[in-house]
């Protein structure tokens, strides 16, 4: 049994540390939650009153970021195969701190904030943390998140949020402090084909997660809603029994778990949705559900108009293909930046799967919010950057036992300057991968490259003193800093006169979101974390509309830990006002690329 705050024992939990003589297995908080929102009602079906997992949001999170090796895993079939975490040998301890209420999850801040205080007690080594508001962001001093991960930076551990999935819109990404990760989603190569055959011998491929072939009318949205928009206020009361309805996601305009909640008050069996293509991604919706493109729906609408009766269409099961899918790219849902509290620090940082990834589920718990007639799953597929969070925590972790004296922000760094990106100088090494056509504020600085990680060649640092003078460079006043800085005697926890910038901060990362005069100089320093003796040369791809310059060229290493500053001179060669542009400046020692992302908007007209 779970006790609020205390520790619970668990046999298959190995997790950080000794608490009160005992093992950690997981830990709960509710008081926030219910000073807040209300008290919790077990007995609605979706949650426990214990850390124990209702929903398989967190069974899927914790096995993705650490779960063992487990043969056979699969959807009913699809993606079928061995799964395991990104780092099996990791221990892990569970602080629940959201729950569902209302059909929405809820988190308090009280509660966030408790959570952080014990796993840092607890003595944990990587916190990952799957969740996050919406723009408008509150200030750090104001925000449980942004405090409890302050915390975490200055005593060595790392932070790994989620991006948010308010995207493609620009500037909605969560989750902007420069002293955590923040993390993308993108694709995978693996899909799932699904065959519609039409009366004719048409056939149509779309995606789903069709475990059972299916053999039933068709029939056009509009016969069972109002206007056409699969949408529950619009049913206008005909039973949809044993038939497949068609819905557009542009009529209405419909999500595809809209339609499928939709259609399953109408009593229907299943839905084809049609979306544009960049969306077009198989999803667990509840009830079986075949994605298909605009032109494919077009053409499926069509034969329906024609048809003197309701055409009966067989949906095959679908099947599972891997390898032939350009890949990876950043998911549509995935939250963009620029960074809307500070815009001159890059955020998302980094991408990771995120689309359809499979991981562990509670066996009692449906695929899906809605309980209906499915057989128990101990698998289920999932998308979001809350999918791409514990893969990046996962490799922290590795990072962490290879390399236990990096601080936080080295291990960023390592992330960050060898991710992959495109086609750029840095990756031409590289090959495969479609994402010349996204830029830093869709994938921050690339897709990750876990085994060049390991060893990034060179490396930025930040402590917690920057972290400081960066606040105090967003107008923070010293009480405001109290809120965020946990003492020590050895911090000053103040601004030195009024000359701070968030320019200044040795992020691996230039962001100059308001370039205005002619030109301006930035800072940066690099640690030798390779070999001795190591000569680096610079090569710089500069922004459309400006000029950059490094300076020095090449810089050689004569001890292990060295640490060389480098200055970036940006200039502008034509008038512009509002557009980013994108470039890179790549350190290369013949073996290492370390590439750091450069963004410029100029603002000059």
């Amino acid at each position: 049994m779970a006790w609020k705050g205390q520790c619970v024992e668990g046999e298959k939990f190995n997790p950080a540390t000794a608490c009160n003589r005992k093992l950690i297995g997981a830990r709960y908080y509710l008081s926030g939650f219910e000073r807040d929102y209300g008290p919790l009602d077990p007995g609605s079906g979706t949650e426990y009153r214990s850390p124990r997992d209702g929903l398989g949001h967190g069974s899927h999170t914790s096995s993705t970021a650490v779960g063992s090796a487990v043969k056979n895993a699969s959807f009913f079939g699809l993606a079928a195969g061995t799964a395991h975490g990104g780092a099996p040998r990791a221990r892990l301890a569970m602080y629940k701190i959201c729950w569902f209420k209302d059909l929405q999850g809820r988190c308090s801040e009280a509660d966030i904030m408790a959570a952080f205080d014990d796993a840092l007690n607890d003595g944990v080594h990587v916190i990952s943390a799957s969740i996050g508001a919406s723009p408008p962001l509150v200030p750090f001093f104001a925000s449980g998140t942004e405090i409890g991960s302050f915390h975490a930076a200055q005593m060595g551990v790392v932070v790994v949020f989620s991006a948010g999935n308010d995207g493609p819109d620009s500037s909605l990404v969560q989750n902007v402090a420069p002293w955590s990760l923040c993390v993308a989603a993108g694709t995978i190569d693996r899909r799932f084909p699904t065959e519609i055959k039409m009366p004719n011998n048409d056939t149509f491929v779309g995606e789903g997660f069709i475990t059972e072939n299916m053999r039933m009318p068709l029939i056009d949205s509009s016969t069972i809603f109002t206007d056409g928009s699969c949408s529950t206020d619009k049913w206008n009361g005909n039973s949809a029994t044993k038939k497949i309805i068609l819905c557009f996601s542009t009529v209405g305009p419909v999500s595809s778990f809209g339609a499928a909640i939709a259609t399953y008050v109408a009593n229907g069996s299943g839905v084809i949705f049609v979306d544009a293509k960049v969306k077009l991604t198989a999803q667990d919706d509840f009830i079986p559900t075949v994605h298909v493109d605009l032109h494919q729906g077009t053409q499926i609408l069509y034969q329906l108009q024609s048809s003197p009766k309701i055409p009966v269409v067989q949906i095959s099961r679908s099947k599972t293909s891997i390898g032939r899918t350009p890949a990876p790219s950043v998911a549509f849902f995935s939250s963009r930046g620029p960074n809307s509290l500070s815009p001159n620090i890059l955020k998302p940082d980094i991408t990771a799967p995120g689309v359809n990834i499979l991981a562990a589920w509670p066996p009692k718990t449906p695929p899906t919010l809605i309980q209906i007639d499915r057989r128990s799953v101990k698998w289920n597929f999932d998308s979001g950057t809350s999918m791409s969070c514990p893969h990046i925590s996962g490799i922290v972790a590795l990072l962490k036992s290879a390399h236990p004296t990096w601080s936080p922000a080295m291990i960023k760094s390592a992330l960050m300057t060898t991710a992959y990106m495109g086609d750029t100088t840095a990756d031409k090494i590289l090959a495969g991968g479609s994402l010349k056509a996204a830029d830093a504020f869709d994938l921050g600085a690339g897709y990750v490259n876990p085994l060049k990680a390991m060893d990034p060649g060179l490396v930025y640092d930040m402590n917690t003193q920057d972290y400081i003078y960066y606040l105090c460079s967003l107008g923070y006043t010293k009480e405001q800093l109290k809120l965020i800085v946990l003492p020590s005697p050895d911090i000053k926890i103040e601004c030195r006169g009024n000359n701070h910038s968030d320019l200044d901060l040795n992020y691996p990362a230039i962001v100059l979101s308001d370039l205005q005069s002619s030109s301006i100089t930035v800072k940066r320093t690099l640690w030798n974390v390779g070999k001795v003796g190591a000569a680096y040369f610079a090569s710089v791809e500069s922004p459309q509309g400006v000029v950059a310059f490094v300076w020095p060229r090449y810089i050689v290493f004569s001890n292990e830990k060295e640490k060389v500053s480098y200055y970036v001179t940006v200039k502008a060669v034509k008038q512009s006002q509002g557009r980013f542009d994108f470039g890179e400046i790549v350190w290369c020692d013949g073996y290492h690329y370390v590439r750091t992302p450069l963004v410029v908007r100029v603002n000059n007209v």
